[in-house]
């Protein structure tokens, strides 16, 4: 056991200090507005070199920062969570696995070695999602791995098409060639690449799939990293896509995949799948107001985003503990008198996903609606926005009624306590970054204020759109069985609702039903069919019965024996005379 403990603390230790190295880094490199790009040449033979490229910006070493401030904290976490697992180890070292390709994704102007650390992603995240071997987590595995292949090879043709410019180094092509037609194509490529790595429709399936993943697994990889790599590539390609059409189309599919989240996770009732559906909406977001050509904010989103949402999904974790590995938050309630720390992370961290002013999601939230407000698109675009941003109200109040405020519903008698020291100290660590963050940014990446000239109402719009989901959520949890919903909704309408607009039945039965009916059938008709009666059982069916017939002529009457070679005779005579 000690053994299990020590790899916990020096994974913790080197993680959280390169953590920090990062931060002065990045300070030092905003201050003297520095990048640095570095080769290190690995093999040159005669006139072939192959060299691996490392671009360091106050970017990508603020985002390393945060990932590995996430991972630290979720590893020294799994030192209590996973305690009576038998291969500590192994799960350990999927995890640094995993931390490791997303360093490499993140550090990489290279388009190879993107596609080392994207692969790297999705096959941990495969490996990481199976962890409970059952057929629940087979059938996620499979439905996370298998959406990320169409971007792994989205990223493979990517890679090809770029054979046209001598190089892989995409970051100098980008200023420069966004008028040629190969890079509308690359463009393309790599929006695609970026939806289905971070689930927007039509591959929004998976992340819900995900959670049959060990809830440390759900804290860092479907929360806060693996799926922000998409957003983060489309932040480095933003200069060649911003006057892109297909651009304009992510911005619907975006805006229609927050909406969609938001009100999924009103339906449900697995704590973990709604944390799911939340991040959704906010992957969402991140890429419509990127796609609106605002990739700083999409960025600071990103990382305030990051950070409180790695706090929920570890709350949860304490809370699945404590319930006798039960989801069902019907089953849960009251929980604030018992576990009290828990329920203070839980309920900032909820509060900071929901944009309450002065915590972390408030100020890149608030800035990105404001932003929204004072540019002239659409009134759908607009819609989706604000009602979102509702429904994240919404959803979150009614998961605080469920979990704090209601009768607790499991056992007659329970025991319910706090004293997790080591979950509580790595939670400790997020929920002061959940704090500080979203300021501590605001202050630092932001060079240029952002000039924002709104009528009162149109500032108060977002204040609006929070009290009316607040008030919402509490009606809807305090909602029966027999309500007034039944009559508002239709059961057809809230089915479709709730199941994420078919899209987790589409994009499994939908696209092998076809498939799997078409191949039976042949199967039934062909090879078990006309096949066989054509083919070997045929045959021998014909042979056998011919040859029962002449056993019978050979054992039973030597006269028609006889008589049956002159009939043959006869018939040669006859056929020589023709």
């Amino acid at each position: 056991m000690i053994k299990n403990y020590s790899i916990c603390f020096i994974s913790f230790f080197f993680l959280f200090f390169f953590s920090m190295m990062n931060f002065f880094f990045m300070i030092y490199f905003i201050m003297e507005n520095m990048v640095m790009f570095l080769e290190w040449e690995i093999i040159s033979f005669n006139s072939m070199s192959i060299v691996m490229s490392i671009i360091l910006d106050w970017m990508s070493l603020l985002f390393m920062m945060f990932v590995l401030m996430i991972s630290s904290s979720v590893i020294y976490y799994s030192k209590s969570y996973m305690s009576s697992e038998m291969n500590l180890n192994r799960f350990i070292i999927l995890v640094l696995l995993f931390v490791f390709s997303m360093v490499l994704l993140i550090i990489s102007p290279n388009m190879i070695s993107i596609f080392l650390g994207w692969d790297g992603l999705g096959l941990v995240s495969y490996c990481l999602v199976i962890y409970y071997q059952n057929i629940k987590s087979y059938n996620a595995g499979m439905l996370t791995a298998l959406s990320n292949r169409i971007g792994d090879v989205m990223i493979l043709m990517l890679i090809s098409w770029m054979m046209n410019y001598g190089s892989w180094n995409y970051i100098f092509y980008l200023s420069f060639m966004n008028n040629d037609y190969s890079m509308k194509i690359i463009g393309v490529l790599v929006i695609i690449a970026a939806m289905t790595k971070s689930a927007q429709i039509p591959f929004s399936s998976w992340l819900p799939a995900a959670m049959a993943a060990p809830t440390p697994v759900s804290a860092l990889v479907h929360s806060s990293t693996l799926v922000t790599a998409g957003v983060y590539l489309l932040i480095r390609f933003n200069v060649l896509l911003i006057d892109m059409f297909f651009f304009k189309m992510l911005l619907l599919l975006s805006g229609l995949t927050m909406f969609m989240a938001g009100i999924s996770a009103n339906y449900e009732f697995d704590l973990k799948k709604i944390i799911a559906l939340s991040t959704l909406s906010q992957l969402g977001l991140m890429m419509s107001i990127l796609s609106m050509g605002l990739p700083e904010l999409a960025f600071f989103h990103l990382l305030t985003h990051a950070m409180f949402k790695a706090l929920l999904f570890m709350c949860a974790g304490v809370i699945i503990h404590m319930m006798n590995d039960n989801q069902d938050i019907r089953y849960m309630g009251g929980i604030s008198m018992y576990i009290p720390m828990t329920s203070l992370c839980m309920n900032i961290s909820n509060l900071a996903l929901c944009g309450i002013p002065f915590l972390a999601g408030f100020y890149s939230k608030d800035l990105i609606l404001e932003m929204v407000s004072m540019s002239n698109l659409n009134m759908l675009i607009f819609f989706f926005y604000y009602f979102s941003t509702g429904l994240t109200m919404f959803y979150t109040i009614r998961l605080l009624m469920y979990l704090m405020i209601n009768d607790y519903n499991l056992f007659s008698m329970y025991n319910l306590y706090d004293e997790n020291y080591i979950m509580l100290k790595s939670m400790f660590l997020l929920l002061f970054m959940s704090l500080v963050t979203g300021s501590f940014l605001m202050w630092m990446i932001f060079n240029y204020p952002y000039m924002i000239y709104l009528s009162f109402n149109m500032k108060m719009m977002v204040m609006y759109v929070k009290l009316i989901g607040m008030f919402m959520g509490y009606l809807i949890s305090n909602m029966k069985i027999y309500s007034l919903n039944k009559f508002l909704v239709t059961y057809n309408l809230s089915s479709f609702l709730s199941l994420m607009w078919f899209m987790p039945n589409l994009s499994t039965y939908g696209l092998n039903y076809y498939f799997l009916s078409y191949g039976q059938s042949l199967m039934k008709n062909i090879d078990m069919g006309w096949m066989e009666m054509y083919s070997g059982q045929g045959m021998f069916n014909i042979i056998k019965n011919y040859s029962i017939f002449y056993y019978l002529y050979q054992m039973n009457n030597f006269k028609i024996y006889l008589f049956s070679f002159i009939l043959w005779i006869m018939i040669f005579y006859f056929m020589l005379l023709i």
